[in-house]
């Protein structure tokens, strides 16, 4: 549990500094350790929620919330965040779609890193069904394997130019927190997700700390397309690791 603690801290200080919760990457590190896959969404949905509350905080105190960019993410999220939470899904195919959302999120982050820090002013007027759409997609993603969906959300902002980055890290940050919250209630309509659930309650303490040193990360000290790049590297790393379990 030392170990396990430890990399939940390091996830929860770098995911943290860029607006994510880090759902995907603790949900593969507990797929690496050998924890009952079961209970897997309920740990990386509280930990999302514990981590993303505090970026949320401050991105919306520093004046950052832009309503109008969230508001059509969430519609088509929120409903379907629920329906993906209350889905059971086979270990494999779990277990394989996890892989690839790493690996999709990894390339997505690595590919937008130096956007985090763009302060240009030309941005672009999503149309709100493609919003709705996009958010509807990332929702039932999200709530079946248990992640947030900011981690998706943000690079395709950025691929997009919907918006400044500081509206967008905060609109992903956002996004995660309440997508997570309807995700953890679909994951309690099924009776195995609380199994056990209770012997990983000092990851949850761990990730409020670490959550915390990544928020002050970013508002203090390192660039944030800094902290994406690593990010990314993280991401790809941990996917990495679970091909080599999951394919050899």
């Amino acid at each position: 549990m030392i170990i396990l603690s430890i990399l939940f801290f390091v996830t929860a200080i770098l995911y943290s500094s860029v607006g994510f919760g880090g759902g995907s990457t603790y949900l593969a590190i507990l797929f690496i350790w050998g924890i009952p896959y079961s209970i897997f969404p309920i740990i990386a949905l509280s930990c999302n929620i514990i981590v993303v509350s505090g970026n949320c905080f401050n991105y919306i105190r520093a004046g950052n919330l832009n309503l109008k960019l969230l508001i059509p993410y969430l519609f088509g999220s929120v409903p379907l965040a629920f329906i993906g939470g209350s889905i059971a899904i086979d270990k494999r195919i779990f277990e394989l779609l996890l892989f690839f959302v790493l690996t999709i999120a990894g390339l997505l982050l690595l590919i937008n890193f130096k956007s985090y820090d763009d302060n240009k002013n030309k941005y672009k007027k999503i149309p709100k069904l493609i919003s709705f759409l996009i958010g509807g997609i990332l929702g039932f993603v999200s709530g079946v394997v248990g992640i947030g969906g900011g981690i998706f959300l943000s690079p395709i902002l950025f691929l997009l130019r919907a918006a400044k980055p500081a509206h967008i890290v905060t609109t992903a940050s956002l996004f995660i927190l309440i997508n997570s919250i309807f995700g953890i209630i679909g994951q309690l309509t099924k009776p195995e997700s609380l199994n056990n659930i209770q012997n990983y309650w000092l990851l949850l303490l761990i990730v409020l700390i670490g959550g915390q040193i990544g928020n002050f990360l970013n508002l203090k000290i390192f660039p944030t397309r800094i902290l994406a790049l690593i990010t990314s590297g993280l991401v790809l790393f941990i996917a990495i690791r679970m091909s080599i379990k999951l394919f050899l």
